[in-house]
């Protein structure tokens, strides 16, 4: 299915909206509770599935609620369409404090890999599935978990990175990032976990036992503030602040 053609604004600076134009007939889909306001013509509707494959069965929609409850994400996603006779507008908010990344999936060959909390809506037609990161080591001890989403499609896609965001283009290259501060990156790029270093370094140094290594050529979108590390710096040692640092669903509490 082609995705709808949306135009859209980014509003704020720390703490962002994205505001999205709807022509009429035009639908974006979205994270539940994502949603800030809409103008008049919008109406909204929950459903099963991303609508990316409109001639999709009961047992489909199942396996893909499915699978985003692997995620840790709402098995439901809301679709906002402009039922008017004008443009109409509908805006999202980030769940906590950073940036919006607008994407289009054309440039990266139709496909972009983003951590499990990352996405936050896309026009219609686009595809959220889940990515199961081959190397197990990568889910056992990564940020990320051994769960991460795919999002697929031809149209525009919003992600949401926490803190500040950082873009890097790697070029045959290889960056080693902490653990949970990978937002997205193109397929092409090889991830996997790796030791801090030596021992000494792994127990003292304070950057943690692993970290996320990327490999390759392609875009790579870092955050400076993760939700552990925003929660951990507000509540130390709180269950939500552990959560991500291990387990194979990226979910580990002590």
């Amino acid at each position: 299915m082609q995705s709808h053609e949306v135009d859209y604004k980014i509003i704020g600076h720390d703490i962002q909206l994205v505001e999205i134009e709807l022509d009429p007939q035009e639908t974006v889909i979205a994270e539940a509770g994502a949603m800030l306001y809409m103008r008049e013509g919008i109406e909204f509707e929950t459903k099963m599935g991303d609508g990316s494959n409109p001639d999709q069965g009961f047992m489909g929609k199942l396996i893909s609620m499915g699978s985003r409850a692997l995620t840790g994400e709402s098995l439901f996603m809301t679709h906002f369409t402009n039922r008017g006779f004008g443009k109409s507008t509908v805006a999202f908010a980030a769940p906590y404090p950073g940036t919006i990344v607008p994407i289009d999936l054309n440039i990266f060959g139709g496909q972009l890999i983003v951590q499990k909390a990352g996405f936050l809506c896309a026009a219609l037609g686009t595809k959220i599935s889940v990515h199961f990161n081959k190397k197990i080591g990568s889910g056992l001890f990564g940020g990320e978990g051994f769960i991460l989403q795919k999002l697929q499609g031809d149209g525009l896609a919003f992600i949401h990175a926490g803190g500040t965001l950082i873009e890097h283009e790697l070029k045959n290259e290889t960056i080693r990032v902490d653990t949970g501060c990978v937002v997205a990156f193109d397929p092409n790029i090889d991830f996997s976990i790796e030791t801090a270093g030596g021992l000494k370094s792994m127990l003292f140094g304070g950057e943690g036992i692993f970290l996320t290594t990327l490999r390759g050529t392609g875009k790579v979108w870092l955050q400076s503030m993760p939700f552990s590390k925003l929660v951990q710096a507000i509540m130390p040692g709180s269950p939500e602040s552990k959560r991500g640092k291990g387990s194979i669903l990226g979910n580990f509490i002590d």
